[in-house]
Formats: structure tokens, sequence, C-alpha cells
């Protein structure tokens, strides 16, 4: 199982086939994580894995240079709502 998953790690598993418009190239990211486990006793044993992938961003590769285009992360933006509504709250009362 170690010996297929190793042979996904590659750069292919991070970055997404580039995509051309006009003069512009757009290079999808994303962080791919893998993992497994196994274990056993005289009754038996058994494996598992997995393997997740999220998007982070883009390469923006143009005639004036290239950058790196970082997706927002939503659950990010939803916990600095939450706790920009809280200490409102909190300061807000005299």
């Amino acid at each position: 199982m170690a010996e297929r998953l190793g042979e996904r790690a590659s750069v292919e598993a991070v970055y997404g086939d580039p995509i051309s418009v006009g003069d512009r190239t757009v290079v999808p990211v994303a962080s791919v994580g893998y993992g497994f486990g196994g274990g056993g006793d005289e009754d038996g044993g058994g494996m598992g894995g997995g393997v997740g992938a999220t998007p982070v961003g883009a390469l923006e590769l143009t005639p004036d240079g290239t950058r790196f285009v970082r997706f927002s992360n939503p659950r990010r933006v939803g916990v600095a709502l939450v706790v920009g509504f809280v200490l409102g709250v909190l300061f807000g009362r005299k």
C-alpha cells in the first residue's frame, strides 16, 4: 500500500494541467495529503489509507511576470467574521 501511495506522490498531484488563454497561463495548485495505517492481532488484521486534496491557489504566468494567487479559505473567513462579531459585542457594551 505504501509503495502504491509513494508512486502517486508526485508533482502532478499538486500542480494541475496548465490552462492558457491568450498570453496568460494559469496552473492550478493543490495541497495534497496521504495517510495510511494498519494493525492486527491473532484474530486478524487490516490496513487502511486515504488521500485528500484541497485547492489552494494558482500560478499566473504572463509576459509581465509570474505570481501566486491564493484562494480564500471559507472556513478561515467564517471564523474571522464570528470572532469579529463576538469582539464587537463584548467591546461595544458600556
